[in-house]
């Protein structure tokens, strides 16, 4: 197993991780631990029954197959999004910053020409005033009559007060893409941008088992047109990549690790446009607790585990053309969504019917493991 130094956490050798290979035989789940790595699937099969484990950490120790790992080197065998029978969700509008910029798309009517102006004319209306507001609490209910009041009411400013968190569905199973893969921008959208979040790796026990980067690729002006048309801004082919690899909790690593991570966004474009901004996860305005306990309950089960998104502490806005345009993608730019101690999410951005299809889903797993006599979910 080799694995490219560049994307690795700066404290890999002193953590645990999960990762998918894709090798000849099929793909096939990794654990590094302190710097060692273990084959997982002989036990397991999929990494979504490793970590259904009530311990994945122990099991790697009392189940993982020793293999080699040989670093520096080209990422080869390919590093696949490190859930896989995972569902996987996101949720919308958690920080002001992309709550704001979800208002702007909507007035915009997802014309791009006009973002700036409605930019000012938000933000002098609405100002930060959401920044500490507590969902759901009495400020919120009183906020949101005011902006009724002003005729500034939104579906996406109810979700920045109310009890009920946005949560949808992303993609399908195993339609992410991992580091160092294509990922995707629908053609016919002219106003895009990559989305940086933290995402969580959840069991079905509703306990969450570790953390990644992903780069949740939205189409502004799909979603901005109507929010009926979310499925079509989000869910598309290769638009969603989830690595480099899954940090799992432990004594060194914790959720508050999480909550106190800074996630830096860096897109290199062909033209010579650079943009470098970064976030703090900490600055959402739900705790990533409380989001999954939405995600998970009585009324909603994930047998397999699901991967959450919690959204973006902000979404890119510098001019890249005409003033007042703002930003959006342009073929061959280079994504690079990183974090201290979670790695880089390294991605090449390219029209989704240029990226290779998407074909190996739930029955080709399942095939595939079969075929080589290993357990299934």
């Amino acid at each position: 197993m080799r694995l490219d130094a560049g994307i690795l956490p700066e404290d890999w050798e002193r953590g645990a991780f999960a990762a998918r290979l894709d090798t000849p035989e099929g793909p096939c789940a990794v654990a590094l631990l302190d710097g060692q790595a273990f084959d997982m699937t002989p036990a397991f099969g999929t990494v979504s029954r490793w970590l259904n484990e009530a311990d994945p950490i122990r099991a790697v120790r009392a189940r993982g197959a020793p293999m080699a790992l040989d670093l520096p080197g080209e990422a080869l065998p390919r590093l696949l999004a490190p859930v896989d029978l995972q569902a996987v969700k996101a949720c919308g509008v958690t920080y002001v910053r992309s709550m704001l910029e979800r208002v702007i798309e909507e007035r915009c009517r997802g014309d791009a020409s006009r973002a700036e102006a409605v930019r000012a004319e938000v933000r002098g209306i609405i100002g930060e005033d959401l920044a500490a507001v507590q969902p759901g609490s009495a400020k919120a209910t009183r906020l949101k009559a005011a902006l009724v009041q002003k005729g500034w009411w939104s579906q996406y400013l109810f979700f920045s007060v109310a009890a009920a968190a946005e949560i949808y569905t992303k993609c399908q199973p195993m339609a992410a893409v991992g580091a160092g893969a294509e990922v995707g921008i629908h053609p016919a959208s002219a106003w895009n941008n990559p989305e940086p979040e933290a995402v969580l790796a959840v069991g079905a026990d509703v306990r969450e088992k570790g953390a990644m980067l992903g780069n949740d690729v939205n189409l502004r002006d799909v979603e901005g047109r109507s929010a009926l048309l979310l499925g079509r801004a989000k869910d598309n082919n290769a638009a969603c990549a989830l690595g480099p690899m899954l940090r799992l909790f432990d004594a060194g690593f914790t959720l508050d690790d999480v909550r106190r991570a800074v996630i830096t966004l860096t897109i290199e474009g062909e033209d010579g446009f650079r943009l470098e901004e970064s976030g703090e996860v900490g600055a959402i305005s739900r705790d990533p607790e409380e989001l999954v306990a939405q995600l998970i309950g009585p009324h909603h089960q994930y047998p397999d585990g699901a991967a959450l998104f919690l959204g973006t502490p902000f979404s890119p806005s510098e001019d890249r053309g005409a003033t007042g345009q703002g930003f959006t993608h342009k073929p061959g730019d280079v994504v690079r969504i990183a974090s201290p101690r979670l790695g880089a999410l390294v991605n090449k951005v390219v029209p989704t019917d240029r990226c290779p299809p998407w074909s190996f889903g739930t029955g080709a797993l399942f095939e595939s493991l079969a075929r080589r006599g290993l357990p299934r979910a």
